[in-house]
């Protein structure tokens, strides 16, 4: 393409020295013309070329290479057109706008850009249609842009709200933006909103959600039902008024993450049930633990408890010993007793409950706790209490606890004798799996032979300490994890009722903790035995966890029994289940971990227990609302002076009825009723340039010879 005539000069003096001459010159002809000197015109004219020639003129001649210009086409397959089969229409509508845009191909180069799940992330900021045309933008020169059609449902997140300095709301897009809005307006869409959530809540104290129901095809007044899940089990739901903010109470039920599920009823019609359901995670804390722990008599070991308890930040210790007796009469002089009795009413009947857990240090009968307040015991174990006994000689007696009525929550019964010689204690194969002993520091290892099965490899006898007392028991029941001389019971565990009770048949435990003999585990062992007494999660021996960890999702089941082909079955957002194998550590833990496709909620079941895992956001924003809207885009629409079209295939409009798509100048309207305008902007390239000399030197020097003869003939007359 040839066009781009014009004139350019290239002065053989700077300007300023033709600019002289030419003042120069002008002066002259003046006085010339003033003094009546002949040949006036034919001078002028010899300067003028003599001028001309300085500045030497060129007449150019450019070779124009036209440009394309760029149209966008931003297609949204995000998860919130997966409803009502407007993924389908809005992709058919998409392809028959770029069979259009394909007629202009000579003049349009048109980019197709889709907006779907990898786009979005997890959904939780929604649709960002906006921030993926400005991201194209960046690569289009703004001379080239013509134009931008979005096909969606409307759904748009990130649309921006006025400036509020100027009120702008295209914040400066280069061309007319115009939006086909796939979809019904008018279908119904009932939704769960969470408007106010705790992150946290706890332990045992509830916590209060907000939360409302939107429905626009409600009538005045009604009401709808939400059901409350709490890790998977049914909580107590309420009836709450459409429209209008509902308050639910949860009570987590144990430390760490809890997953709380709100679901409404599906109104026949809507167009999807997906947003009738909302799911967050609370998680649960403890307040301080408070323990209970009471000293029979001073000895060696008393101090071992309690520095244990006090040195964790987290338990509020109480912690009584009984240093006299009521029987005890020795004559000491009343002023010389303390004055402040065992408050035996207080801590047993009154406030009791507020424990979690009680600890009784060899403790025998001594008529300091009448009958009736170990009967609150009993009661307080059976509804979810937690009972530690560290027996010493006074157990195998006639004074024993064991012959109270605390007796019948006991897993060992005290045959009556007591051994004093020294042992080592061991961990039971059982024990070797439970996670209050499993993998004690400097106990028994445990390995897979090449068959996967357990291995168990014996420690060495140093490796711990030796103890020199135990009380001879029988195991009645629960489980027995630790050993002592031969083999009789050391550590007992049981559950009794909604609560747990454990049995330590020695009180030389403190010699660990005084490094006797290398000592042993004392720390590690009483923390694990106190918080598997107290419910935490972590110690439980019958278990299934999973969590979302990044792009994975880790599985962890624990079991006292083991099992043949461990295995799970995950349950995805989407409805479809996986079966996943587990692996086995050889200490009663199988795990196995899975790629995180897609976000949401997955459910993982072994048959008896199911948990739940939350990948990404719980109630992404993507999802929170699903019909067709014209309102988000509608503003920058009209500010870059584009069009927004309504196509509803539900509603009998056809391919045929698409908007049509018009090349427009620069300075006209880009969009109408049922078009869209695309801004012709006539870019090029110049790829090559032709010149030619407008005052050769030839040329000039022959005018101007034949202008001074001229003049010296006229003159000469």
């Amino acid at each position: 393409m040839t066009g781009g005539f014009s004139v350019v000069f290239d002065p053989l003096l700077p300007w300023a020295a033709i600019a002289a001459l030419g003042a120069a010159a002008v002066l002259v002809l003046t006085l010339g013309l003033i003094g009546r000197a002949p040949g006036g015109l034919l001078r002028a004219l010899l300067a003028g070329a003599i001028l001309t020639a300085l500045a030497n003129p060129s007449a150019v001649q450019e070779q124009r290479t036209p440009i394309k210009d760029v149209a966008l086409l931003l297609v949204d397959e995000t998860p919130s057109q997966e409803v009502a089969g407007r993924l389908e229409a809005t992709r058919a509508a998409a392809d028959a706008l770029e069979a259009q845009l394909a007629q202009h191909a000579e003049t349009l180069e048109v980019r197709r850009l889709t907006v779907d799940h990898d786009t979005i992330a997890d959904g939780a900021e929604g649709t960002r249609m906006i921030e993926r045309l400005s991201a194209a933008l960046a690569d289009i020169p703004t001379r080239r842009f013509a134009g931008a059609v979005m096909v969606t449902d409307g759904q748009v997140h990130d649309a921006p709200p006025p400036d509020p300095a100027t009120g702008d709301v295209a914040r400066g897009l280069p061309g007319p933006l115009h939006a086909l809005v796939v979809g019904d307006d008018t279908a119904s869409d009932r939704r769960l909103t969470v408007v106010e959530a705790p992150g946290y809540g706890l332990v045992d104290e509830p916590v209060t959600l907000r939360v409302r129901i939107d429905d626009p095809a409600a009538q005045s007044g009604e009401t709808a039902r939400i059901t409350v899940r709490l890790d998977g089990e049914a909580q107590r739901g309420v009836r709450a008024p459409i429209g209008e903010i509902a308050e639910i109470e949860v009570t987590p039920r144990h430390r760490g993450p809890g997953i709380v599920e709100l679901a409404t009823p599906e109104r026949p019609g809507e167009l999807s049930a997906v947003n009738n359901r909302a799911v967050l995670s609370i998680n649960g804390v403890r307040d301080r633990l408070r323990v209970l722990l009471i000293s029979g008599e001073p000895h060696p070991g008393e101090r071992t408890w309690r520095n244990l308890l006090k040195s964790d930040p987290s338990v509020d210790l109480v912690h009584f010993t009984i240093l006299r007796p009521p029987e005890k009469q020795d004559g000491t002089p009343i002023h010389e007793l303390s004055l402040i009795a065992f408050p035996t009413r207080e801590l047993f009947e009154i406030k009791l409950d507020e424990f979690d857990l009680v600890v009784f240090d060899r403790y025998r009968r001594r008529g300091v706790l009448p009958s009736i307040y170990l009967g609150n015991i009993v009661r307080y174990v059976r509804e979810g209490g937690a009972l530690l006994q560290a027996v010493g000689p006074g157990f195998a007696g006639p004074y024993s606890l064991y012959r109270t009525d605390l007796g019948q929550l006991m897993p060992g019964a005290p045959s009556g004798a007591v051994i004093e010689r020294g042992f080592t204690p061991d961990v039971t194969d059982r024990g070797r799996r439970h996670p209050v002993t499993a993998n004690l520091p400097g106990g028994p290892g445990v390995t897979l032979n090449r068959d996967g099965e357990a291995v168990s490899m014996r420690r060495d006898a140093a490796a711990w300490g030796r103890w020199f007392r135990q009380i001879e028991t029988d195991a009645r029941s629960g489980e027995t994890l630790m050993t002592g001389l031969d083999d009789m019971p050391l550590l007992l565990l049981d559950r009794v009722g909604e609560g747990r009770i454990a049995q330590m048949n020695s009180d030389h435990i403190w010699l660990w903790a005084r490094g006797f003999e290398g000592g042993g585990p004392q720390a590690e062992l009483l923390r694990r035995l106190a918080h598997w007494l107290m419910k935490e999660p972590e110690l439980e021996e019958e278990d299934l966890r999973a969590r979302a960890d990044g792009d994975r999702l880790e599985v962890r089941l624990r079991s006292l029994d083991p099992l043949i082909e461990p295995a799970v079955t995950v349950t995805l957002p989407d409805g479809t289940a996986r079966r996943l194998s587990l692996s086995s550590d050889g200490a009663g833990g199988y795990s196995a971990s899975m790629a995180i496709d897609r976000t949401g909620l997955y459910s993982v079941s072994d048959g008896r227990r199911t948990a739940l895992a939350a990948a990404g956001a719980l109630n992404p924003l993507e999802m929170a609302a699903l019909s067709a809207t014209t309102e988000r885009l509608a503003p920058l629409v009209a500010a870059t002076g584009g069009s927004v079209i309504r196509h509803d295939p539900d509603a009998g409009a056809a391919l045929a009825d698409l908007p049509t798509i018009r090349r427009v100048a620069p300075d006209r309207a880009a969009g109408g009723a049922d078009w869209f305008g695309l801004r012709e902007n006539r870019d090029y390239v110049v790829t090559g340039v032709a010149s030619a000399s407008l005052a050769p030197g030839w040329l000039v020097l022959a005018l101007a010879l034949g202008l001074m003869a001229a003049v010296w003939r006229r003159e000469s007359r």
